[in-house]
């Protein structure tokens, strides 16, 4: 049983449903909310992030598989589902295409959610005796609704800004260019990051304390001149600095992998994370990529309570920019022969390899043809034995390597770059096990074009265009091995310019407008205020 079990029990209220009631019907004039109630209330709407991250083409895939990582190709058992995924990594998605819809209906849940509770509060409907937790309180979910616009704000740029919950009936929004959305989330989390719990410890895990918001504006900082059109390195620089000066007890795990075990609530790299734990989070989709990547034959590896459907997994040329001695290849990625809990060979079970050893390569035929031996396989999280369908472990959103890794990347872009170059040596060090000498990384190092032999590379199609000309390129790699399956890629190359300029597997360009995600179409026939994003 996990020590912070409470906060999963929270964010599983109204898991259900993405638009929750159950306030307005149990709460009246007369009840004056504790420490715990208020825990609740703010709970409910926390609740929408894992459906925003985690949920069946949700944010994970529209930031993973549009990138240079990994792909969804077709398999023996499936996995074309009318092209979704086809259309994700070629950047041919349309308006209608669910990982477009899904993501800003999610995330507008999160923050119906937040103008909910905020208007419940500030209007008395909910009472609250304790001046200064109410506060705190309004201050913590006014910080979560910016946490979800900078989602839409990254995934769709020119989104409306919704603040009230009680709107005229048929009100509908206008939009906001997307740096206005950017100053929005700025000037949010600055006017209420000061209201809220500066401490670390099991009463705010899991929930926007004054270091998480400190990393939610880190991050905001980072991507400025995407969001804005302005460079905000050195107040990137800032908000990390506040972070590593804390004293409230974030470090860097001794290995990597540590820090997404099972039991992962305890880490000290972890500064904001979303809970999961499959006795209280049941959705079918909460966290189910050991499903979505393994074999069927590896539930006996694992002892899973339920088949794997087999899916996802790397892309080679991804795969072929480590270095050997680099612990996350073989921590993060699940490679060659597979076997059972007992130590029995398996074997594949259908397709063209039915019969024969499920060894895991790096090569993928195509997008559109695999069998179940191509692909290494996405294995970062600890999969843990007798898993569900839904894994347990907590998701890191942002974590001590992230600030590190963040100001090292603002420092080099302000020509700092020998104390960029002594921060990423000091997230490499616990990487290099067998070989410590290569954890160093020098300035010159981070001045390099990218390892990543980018070009086209199916069984049809071979070009090769390489990485040398990336600019800060090789900091992209370093970017790629730290934080590989974290939902992030897609962010970090349009950042780096690459996202819209390279081709990779079975991708070509297709247009520097993809570089945001179209309006969803059902949005724009039910609100004649919004225009649709260039390009769509």
């Amino acid at each position: 049983m996990k020590r912070y079990i409470w906060i999963a029990v929270l964010f599983a209220m109204a898991c259900t449903k993405l638009k929750d009631t159950s306030y307005n019907k149990i709460i009246d004039s007369q009840f004056d909310p504790g420490a715990e109630d208020l825990a609740g209330l703010v709970g409910a709407a926390y609740v929408n992030w894992r459906y925003v991250l985690n949920d069946w083409n949700g944010l994970f895939r529209a930031q993973e598989v549009s990138g240079d990582e990994v792909v969804i190709p077709a398999r023996p058992n499936g996995w074309v589902d009318g092209g979704i995924y086809l259309r994700i990594h070629e950047h041919t998605w349309t308006a209608d295409d669910d990982i477009v819809v899904q993501t800003w209906g999610r995330a507008y849940a999160g923050i119906t959610n937040c103008n909910r509770v905020i208007y419940q509060l500030e209007s008395g409907i909910i009472p609250i005796s304790d001046s200064v937790a109410k506060r705190a309180t309004l201050a913590e979910l006014h910080v979560l609704r910016a946490s979800y616009y900078y989602v839409l704000c990254d995934f769709y740029g020119n989104v409306p800004l919704v603040t009230q919950f009680n709107v005229p009936s048929g009100y509908l929004p206008t939009q906001n260019t997307r740096k206005e959305v950017y100053d929005f989330i700025v000037n949010e989390v600055n006017t209420y990051l000061p209201l809220l719990s500066a401490k670390n410890d099991g009463t705010t895990y899991g929930k926007f304390n004054q270091w998480a918001a400190h990393a939610l504006l880190a991050k905001m900082y980072l991507n400025a001149e995407v969001y804005s059109g302005t460079a905000a390195w050195e107040e990137c620089i800032k908000q990390c600095d506040t972070i590593m000066n804390s004293n409230v007890g974030f470090a860097l795990e001794a290995a990597q992998r540590n820090v997404f075990i099972t039991e992962n609530e305890h880490s000290p790299e972890i500064i904001f994370a979303l809970p999961f734990d499959e006795t209280y989070v049941t959705n079918w989709n909460a966290f189910d990529i050991h499903m979505e990547t393994l074999q069927p034959a590896n539930q006996a590896t694992y002892n899973l309570k339920s088949t794997p459907w087999g899916g996802i997994c790397a892309i080679p040329q991804f795969i072929s920019t480590y270095d050997v001695d680099d612990d996350r290849l073989k921590d993060n990625w699940i490679q060659g022969q597979q076997y059972s809990a007992n130590g029995e060979e398996l074997m594949c079970t259908m397709g063209a390899y039915t019969g024969q050893p499920l060894n895991y390569i790096n090569a993928v035929p195509g997008i559109d043809a695999s069998e179940e031996v191509h692909g290494y396989r996405l294995g970062k999280f600890e999969i843990k034995q007798k898993a569900a369908v839904q894994l347990s472990n907590d998701w890191p959103l942002f974590r001590y390597a992230d600030v590190l890794m963040m100001k090292a990347e603002s420092l080099l872009r302000t020509g700092k770059t020998a104390d960029a170059a002594a921060l990423v040596t000091l997230v490499r060090q616990r990487s290099f096990s067998t070989n410590p000498a290569k954890a160093t990384v020098t300035a010159a190092d981070l001045l390099k074009g990218s390892t990543y032999n980018y070009g086209l590379r199916n069984h049809t199609d071979s070009t090769f265009e390489g990485g040398s000309d990336v600019m800060y390129g090789r900091f992209l790699d370093e970017l790629g091995w730290e934080f590989s399956q974290e939902g992030r890629r897609r962010q970090d190359m349009i950042r780096f310019g690459v996202f819209t300029k390279k081709s990779w597997f079975s991708h070509s360009p297709n247009g520097e407008y993809r570089s945001l995600y179209p309006i969803p179409r059902t949005e724009l026939n039910k609100n004649a205020n919004l225009k649709q994003n260039t390009g769509y």
